[in-house]
């Protein structure tokens, strides 16, 4: 039986997916399931039962011995969540209850970091054990993250195995649900379809063009290959960067996006908000060495190609993944 918890969610119905098309159909989703447009990720999958996120550790006490693998994928990502209490709660508090339970029942265990973690990145991105001490995030979402890495480093007693995906700028499929926390390729589709353009913040950095803010931009699927390698990889217990290691522009984006509906690009610029300007990343890209030395060999899917697949095969067409 394997669990995934955020199972409504973007990447978790991701990963039921793909467990699914690998036969394993004894799984276990635990979220609050309390949105209809979230349930409509998993209302094709094959599970087990749900489980609401609340009674999901007493389900655990009593069921353990039937678990062999937990997915920690729920958390509140809405970064613009300013109340601290509530990523204490449900990020910070509820991880590390879980991870004592998987060490009492010597459970594995993968969860969900962020890339959020590494701030204005004036620390860089690696996932050397020695930097989530030195980072500071620009919201409560990704202190919260990082508080986690940082007391999961600190534990003596671990679970049987263990890896904290730090993802970078997740897009794909499934993500309907999301409002303005959907990927900025969602957002341009619709803005596209709606006006016949996209307008895209100036840059305020004379370091960078208009346009050339940079993000390290990891397709849905390339992250949950990355998940089911670990599944059964189950060595070098770590944080472990997730994404390409190649960032790419926000123009780039843009254009492949209108590429992908066979429009003509329309790019307009505006300020970035003045509130949110000192603030603002104008670049990620994730070290991918540790993942690679990790054995994982396969090939992160380029920018145009995952574009032209979420938007031909997902966005046009309103499915599912």
């Amino acid at each position: 039986m394997l669990v995934i918890t955020g199972a409504a969610g973007f990447i978790g119905s991701n990963l039921a997916a793909r467990l699914n098309s690998e036969g394993f159909m004894d799984i276990v989703l635990v979220d609050d399931f309390a949105r209809p447009d979230k349930n409509m990720n998993i209302n094709d999958k094959k599970y087990t039962s749900r489980i609401h996120r609340d009674d999901f550790f007493e389900w655990l006490r009593h069921n353990h011995r039937l678990v062999q693998f937990i997915f920690h994928l729920g958390a509140r990502t809405d970064t613009s969540e300013m109340r601290k209490e509530v990523f204490d709660r449900l990020n910070l508090r509820y991880s590390q209850d879980l991870w004592l339970l998987c060490v009492e029942f010597g459970l594995p265990l993968i969860y969900a970091s962020s890339a959020a973690t590494y701030g204005m990145g004036e620390h860089g991105f690696s996932d050397d054990h020695s930097l989530p001490e030195k980072l500071k995030p620009l919201n409560p979402y990704g202190e919260s993250k990082n508080e986690f890495d940082k007391w999961v480093l600190l534990q003596k007693e671990t679970p049987f195995f263990w890896a904290g995906l730090k993802f970078f700028n997740v897009y794909g499929p499934n993500e309907y649900h999301k409002g303005r926390m959907a990927s900025v390729i969602f957002h341009a589709y619709n803005q596209i379809l709606d006006t016949g353009k996209m307008k895209l913040f100036r840059s305020h950095n004379p370091g960078f063009p208009d346009g050339g803010q940079k993000r390290d931009f990891i397709y849905v699927k390339d992250v949950v290959d990355v998940i089911y390698y670990f599944m059964h990889y189950r060595k070098d217990p770590a944080l472990y960067n997730l994404g390409t290691g190649q960032a790419r522009s926000f123009l780039d984006l843009t254009k492949c996006t209108f590429n992908a509906l066979g429009k003509k690009p329309v790019i307009e610029f505006i300020d970035t908000p003045e509130d949110i300007r000192d603030k603002y990343q104008y670049f990620t890209e994730a070290t991918t060495i540790k993942l690679r030395n990790a054995g994982y060999n396969g090939n992160f899917t380029g920018l145009e190609e995952g574009i032209n697949d979420y938007v031909g095969t997902y966005l046009k067409t309103g499915a599912i993944n």
